[in-house]
């Protein structure tokens, strides 16, 4: 890092009162933004960057396992030879026990863009506990990001609340400490937009990618939306949970409010006031992985084991 502040790494205000760009404009709104979290000074913010390179490594090997056949370096099957096939591929062993030509094939090396869609709604900046769900999501984010440029695959980021966030998938590691930095500063009454972020990236999505969903998906619609986008695409989502959303137990009746919509309801202290399970069931009916964070309790290795276990992380050593 070069010992900017983080308003100062984030963006740069106009000078000379030269009209603000499109790009400007965002960045001068996000600086209003009353929410921040734990301050960046150039000490803390090397630790920060020490802290999202040590979550990177924890996750090894990658995310962007290929599900697709080619010329690669690890063997998945062999089939029948077909005009064209290089004689270098044969399987000399099947091919003299069936007495019909086989070709072996291997897994192709293909590195896919990886898109991280971040929830920046208000929702997740409410916390019971020293971490918010934004801030752990936001740290998870970092380390999946750096874990993806790794294996030289593309990360860009998207955010799903009311404030434009969108940066281009690139390779460029200074771009994803850049935002990392820009996403610090947050809203207390930010809306969740993820149904309409889905929308608009689905079209611009030309070939197949990774997209992992970094949300506590309180928004009526982003299931279905997410299943929508799992039709083509490669997609997992990362729930992030506050303790005080699964129960308040001893608190009895209670009124609360949606910290977004700013609709109140009545629930009692020992009924989950939202029901991870609930969404966890329709996203795997769906075909989509979910793994359930919660902010006060240990994440590192069953994150590492999600991707894994799933074949969404790869197989060669960095």
């Amino acid at each position: 890092m070069s010992g900017r502040s983080v308003n100062e790494v984030a963006a740069a205000a106009p000078a000379g009162g030269e009209p603000a760009t499109k790009g400007q404009g965002y960045l001068a709104r996000e600086r209003q933004l009353p929410g921040m979290l734990p301050p960046v000074q150039p000490l803390a913010a090397r630790k920060f960057v020490i802290a999202i390179r040590r979550l990177a490594d924890d996750l090894s090997y990658g995310l962007d396992g290929s599900r697709f056949l080619g010329s690669g370096i690890d063997y998945v099957q062999s089939r029948i030879y077909l005009p064209g096939d290089p004689v270098k591929s044969i399987d000399w062993r099947v091919t003299a026990r069936s007495g019909k030509v086989h070709v072996k094939e291997y897994e192709a090396q293909r590195r896919i863009a990886a898109w991280l869609l971040l929830d920046t709604s208000a929702s997740m900046v409410v916390s019971s506990t020293r971490i918010s769900k934004y801030e752990l999501a936001l740290h998870v984010a970092g380390g999946l990001a750096l874990a993806c440029l790794d294996r030289t695959s593309p990360v860009g980021v998207l955010g799903t609340g009311s404030r434009d966030v969108r940066i281009e998938p690139s390779l460029a590691k200074d771009q994803v400490m850049q935002w990392l930095l820009r996403l610090r500063r947050h809203g207390f009454d930010e809306q969740t937009r993820m149904v309409r972020r889905i929308a608009e990236l689905r079209p611009v999505l030309q070939s197949r990618s990774l997209v992992i969903v970094c949300s506590d998906l309180h928004e009526p619609g982003a299931i279905h939306a997410i299943a929508m986008l799992a039709q083509q695409h490669e997609v997992a989502v990362l729930q992030f949970q506050d303790p005080a959303e699964v129960t308040m137990r001893g608190s009895g009746f209670l009124r609360a409010q949606e910290a977004e919509s700013g609709r109140g309801f009545v629930t009692h202290g020992r009924r989950d006031m939202i029901d991870p399970l609930l969404a966890e069931a329709e996203l795997r009916k769906a075909g989509v992985e979910c793994l359930r964070i919660r902010t006060d309790q240990p994440f590192v290795h069953r994150l590492r084991h999600f991707f894994r276990s799933r074949g969404l992380a790869g197989k060669g050593a960095r």
